[in-house]
């Protein structure tokens, strides 16, 4: 011990010479990476020789095996690790090999972002948003949002899961070390390059045969070219006439024939027209007259109605109020189908706004004319209830498409109207009554209870003030129901015109089935309102008896005019 102490020994100086020349070799700092070879191994660890170090590391060998360094675990392999701590509390040196792996892993991360350079991975697992891709160099874990999967939308990626393939790293957070990469940026570069050279084989002027619908939008329609290639189809280009929307024109799956009018290399777009494929038919427009029969072929039909086409490339609408005189607004689905010739009439042409309308129901007489002609007001007819609501029936006439309108309110005289509605059904055979015809409007109305005798007519012979004789068929708080004698027709007698005093106008007086007389108060043959008042017959019988017998008053003044009163008064004085 004592070469030690005595550094002026030659001894020593050598020592300390070579030791430092050995240690100026081998530049050990904390935070860097180094190599360590593995010279022992045991149930647990590997122990590591790392030149420099004064004492040997030690590595847990569940690491190296998750880490997937099993075939390395041998005696004389090489492992990266970092070197956290020289020396800790207890003298021993801090390695770690995950550390190593992922600062590596980062490294070649950073430097592959840098120079815009792909990347190999795979997808291990889905995330919240997205999945989870392993670097398959390093074994560093990426994000993949959902969004950046793929360039369409993918129900299931099962078949993407741990499959090597390319990704592109589109963001990295150095502070936080996450990294985020996107397989759908990959794809559209792929395509974007196939894409230029496709575009290459169009020219303005092209024509393209059996492109098919994919979709469309409000600014136009989507073809797709031999499934090879997307290209437009404006909506200013679909048709000489007014677009509102593609879907008025095309079905999504129907071919068409295209002319392309403009390649963009650049934004690698090709523009096409289906007009352009034929010549505009406003510029011989002239020879279309209105008013006139022409053939339309029905191309496309929609809820309003359909579109025909006059000539290729002429466009009209024929909408669905001009399909039936007597069918309102029928859906033409019902009646018309794609690739149907149909006569028609134009009934307008607007050269300015390029617009042309037709009419189918123009092309047949008015069948509200005939029906006029045939059967004017007045005319009692047999028709069949074909349809029935809550107030009315609709009668058809025969063979003709007119629809009459029978109200419930002139179905019966009797009973009430909708009571007796209740009672019909669809089939019924009915003889009604012509009321009136409104061809303009397309209506016709007709009547049930006209066709039998009025029960009203009964009061024609009858006066104001007249007496007749009733039956009374039922009671109620409003008053009483009765039935003149030799009428088929009920009438009420309200509560007020029972009875001249208050007290006796009590509709409970009667039990129903009593003949009582009454007078007629009031005769409306045109609002068929007849009135009838108990009270009133009280009121002239008093009248007359009045005009008979003397005033109210009297009698008063003779002598015994007071003799039934003073007789009570004597008869209750007897009692007392």
């Amino acid at each position: 011990m004592e070469i030690y102490k005595d550094l002026s020994n030659p001894a020593s100086k050598e020592f300390e010479k070579l030791l430092n020349s050995q240690l100026s070799k081998v530049q050990i700092d904390e935070g860097k990476i180094i190599e360590g070879k593995i010279n022992k191994i045991t149930e647990k660890f590997v122990f590591l020789f790392v030149e420099g170090l004064k004492s040997e590391p030690v590595l847990d060998i569940n690491e190296l095996k998750s880490m997937g360094l099993t075939d390395k675990i041998k005696v004389g392999e090489t492992i990266p690790v970092l070197l956290e701590k020289i020396e800790d509390r207890n003298g021993e040196v801090i390695v770690s090999a995950s550390k190593a792996q992922k600062i590596k892993g980062w490294d070649k991360l950073v430097e592959a972002y840098e120079k815009n350079e792909p990347i190999m991975g795979k997808i291990t697992s889905k995330c919240k948003g997205g999945c989870i891709v392993e670097h398959i160099d390093t074994g560093s874990l990426m994000f993949l949002p959902g969004s950046q999967i793929s360039d369409k939308p993918l129900k299931d990626i099962s078949h993407l899961m741990n499959e090597p393939q390319k990704f592109a790293l589109i963001k990295l957070d150095k502070v936080r070390g996450n990294a985020c990469v996107s397989r759908r940026e990959i794809i559209s570069s792929f395509k974007k390059e196939d894409k230029a050279k496709i575009i290459e084989k169009y020219k303005v002027g092209d024509i393209i045969k059996g492109a098919e619908v994919k979709g469309y939008s409000s600014f136009g329609c989507f073809f797709n070219v031999n499934n090879e290639l997307d290209v437009l189809v404006h909506l200013q280009e679909i048709s000489y006439s007014r677009v509102n929307h593609p879907d008025e024109y095309f079905n999504v799956g129907e071919k068409h024939d295209l002319k392309v009018i403009s390649v963009d290399k650049e934004k690698l777009q090709v523009g096409c027209s289906v007009k352009q494929l034929s010549p505009d038919p406003f510029e011989h427009i002239e020879n279309y007259e209105l008013n006139k029969v022409y053939k339309a072929k029905v191309v496309k039909i929609m809820d309003f109605g359909a579109f025909c086409e006059l000539e290729p490339g002429l466009t009209t609408l024929l909408h669905s109020s001009e399909l039936s005189w007597s069918k309102k607004n029928i859906s033409a689905k019902k009646i018309l189908k794609v690739g149907d010739e149909i006569d028609c009439v134009i009934t307008e042409i607007d050269k300015d706004k390029r617009r042309v309308a037709i009419s189918h129901r123009l092309t047949k007489e008015n069948p509200f004319k005939i029906f006029e002609k045939n059967y004017p007001v007045g005319t009692i007819i047999e028709g069949e209830v074909v349809n029935k609501n809550e107030y009315s029936l609709f009668i058809k006439i025969e063979n003709l498409e007119v629809d009459a309108f029978l109200h419930c309110n002139d179905l019966t005289y009797l009973n009430n109207g909708e009571e007796e509605l209740a009672k019909y059904r669809k089939g019924d055979k009915l003889k009604v009554k012509i009321l009136e015809i409104k061809t303009e409007d397309q209506k016709v109305r007709v009547g049930l209870r006209q066709t039998q005798p009025d029960p009203i007519d009964w009061f024609k012979d009858k006066k104001i003030n007249q007496t007749i004789t009733v039956k009374i068929v039922s009671t109620d708080n409003k008053g009483l129901v009765v039935r003149p004698e030799g009428c088929e027709m009920d009438f009420i007698i309200k509560k007020s015109q029972i009875a001249i005093n208050a007290a006796d106008a009590r509709p409970s007086r009667f039990t129903g089935g009593e003949r009582i007389d009454c007078a007629i108060s009031e005769i409306d043959f045109d609002k068929r309102k007849i009135s009838l008042s108990i009270k009133l017959l009280e009121e002239i019988e008093k009248k007359e008896a009045l005009e008979k017998y003397g005033t109210e008053g009297s009698g008063k003044n003779l002598p015994f005019s007071s003799l039934s009163e003073d007789l009570k008064k004597k008869v209750n004085k007897d009692k007392d």
